[in-house]
């Protein structure tokens, strides 16, 4: 599948009356690629590949369907991204539970916070745009996986501890004309 970054969209994926679009994640002849309308990006998924069945901490990005649920972004960073999504800053005490036995477990935290988590400000620039996905969340199962997130690629598109990652002109073009219903579909390695 070709990138096409360079190809204008139109302002409103979704004619009325259909659904909204889903960001459709797959991986071809090696690389992952995002398929949302009739445009194509490049993408980083985990460094475990995409597989049926997530354990905490084993970089695996998750097969289904996966709801956006809102988006969180670094105000000293960039600016709040154009989206129809609840949208809110990332603040320096904001953290992400990771640790299975812990009852906030993959819900957010306000640091410091003792048990596992991670740190939501990221030096990387990964988490300068974050658009929390439902995985893992109703109900939380413990060690089911969390921060499975929808962000900021690394400029290799190096692989993510499991998340499905985008340019981020890519990101803000997809949270522009995403809609409620919108969510990132990972398809497993067979499926279209």
């Amino acid at each position: 599948m070709p990138a096409d970054s360079e190809t204008p969209s139109s302002p409103d994926l979704t004619p009325p009356g259909l659904a909204p679009p889903d960001l459709r994640v797959r991986v071809s002849q090696g690389e992952a690629w995002a398929q949302w309308g009739d445009r194509s990006f490049r993408c980083a998924i985990g460094r475990g590949a995409i597989a049926r069945k997530k354990h905490e901490g084993d970089g695996i990005t998750p097969v289904g369907r996966w709801p956006i649920r809102r988006v969180l972004y670094r105000a000293d960073r960039v600016a709040a991204p154009e989206t129809s999504f609840d949208c809110a800053a990332i603040g320096a005490d904001d953290g992400w539970c990771d640790d299975p036995a812990d009852p906030a477990y993959n819900r957010p935290v306000r640091l410091p916070y003792a048990a596992s988590h991670e740190r939501m400000t990221r030096d990387d620039g990964l988490y300068d745009v974050v658009v929390v996905l439902g995985h893992n969340d109703d109900p939380v199962v413990p060690g089911a996986g969390s921060a499975i997130f929808l962000h900021v690629a690394r400029e290799d598109y190096g692989p993510t501890e499991g998340c499905v990652a985008l340019a981020l002109p890519d990101l803000l073009e997809v949270l522009r004309t995403a809609a409620a219903g919108s969510a990132v579909k990972v398809l497993a390695p067979r499926e279209t």
